[in-house]
């Protein structure tokens, strides 16, 4: 059967290395516009994954394993070696875990921040909750404050609100439930001890405690693995402070010294 096909903007120089970028759940590609910007170094991939705007159509239902394979598809036909780097946020970055566990090979080196592998705390009662929530949520999901109470706590920037805004306007109550569930139920794959991929695992300092035991637990299981912690950065901190970002992502592509706001909370092995 073949993958699903994402939707996907592309720039950046012929000859460059290749780096794809995934989103969080619930938005979209275009997060990662502020720092494609400041990567003009490098041929960037930016897919919405399945289940997400620009991929409704294309890429149908979303689960871990299909994203995965979706994104080595993606990698396969497009980056420049049919290997590339790949960055990515919260259901982002667990989907980069998933295709770690299935396909190391297309990946060169990888970033993953605020990638949840532990229960929230009371999951059991979430879960529970969750079907209802969102059925009764949807209704009202694009009212003007509503989206802006969302935004905000997403941490968007105003700036890209009316982006939000379309993402929240064409995600379905399945769809969300999809993604919800897929997140929520992430755990470490079995198999990361047999990964040799370098890759820095992250989360801001201002997330919750089960994001920092994930980033410690996620940079252990992988032979290659770093574990930092960002200082004064929330959750989104990639599309809040891009700046920061394109200088992290450059530093660890180039196996160059991370930037000082990083806190190692692993002992840092060679990668």
């Amino acid at each position: 059967m073949a993958p699903p096909v994402l939707a996907f903007t592309e720039s950046g120089p012929g000859d460059a290395p290749t780096v794809v970028l995934l989103h969080g759940g619930g938005a979209a590609g275009w997060t990662w516009r502020p720092a494609v910007e400041r990567l003009p170094e490098f041929h960037c991939l930016v897919p919405d994954l399945p289940d997400h705007t620009g991929s409704i159509s294309s890429a149908g239902p979303f689960s871990m394993p299909t994203a995965a394979d979706a994104v080595i598809d993606l990698i396969r036909r497009r980056a420049h070696t049919g290997r590339a780097h790949v960055a990515g946020l919260s259901l982002g970055a667990q989907t980069i875990v998933a295709l770690l566990s299935q396909m190391p090979d297309v990946v060169d080196r990888a970033l993953v921040s605020g990638a949840l592998v532990h229960p929230l705390p009371g999951a059991r009662w979430l879960y529970g909750l969750l079907d209802l929530t969102v059925r009764a949520y949807m209704p009202f999901r694009n009212l003007d404050a509503l989206v802006r109470a969302n935004a905000w706590s997403y941490g968007i920037p105003s700036a890209y609100l009316e982006s939000f805004r379309e993402d929240t306007r064409r995600l379905t109550a399945d769809s969300f439930l999809r993604i919800m569930a897929a997140n929520l139920s992430f755990r470490l794959p079995g198999n990361l001890a047999t990964v040799s991929t370098p890759t820095l695992v992250l989360a801001g300092q201002r997330e919750y405690g089960v994001m920092r035991r994930s980033v410690r637990d996620l940079s252990a299981a992988l032979p290659h693995g770093r574990g930092a912690i960002v200082q004064g950065a929330g959750h989104n901190w990639p599309l809040e402070m891009p700046d920061l970002f394109a200088e992290v992502l450059r530093a660890w592509v180039h196996s160059a010294p991370l930037p000082g706001q990083l806190i190692d909370i692993h002992p840092i092995r060679r990668v």
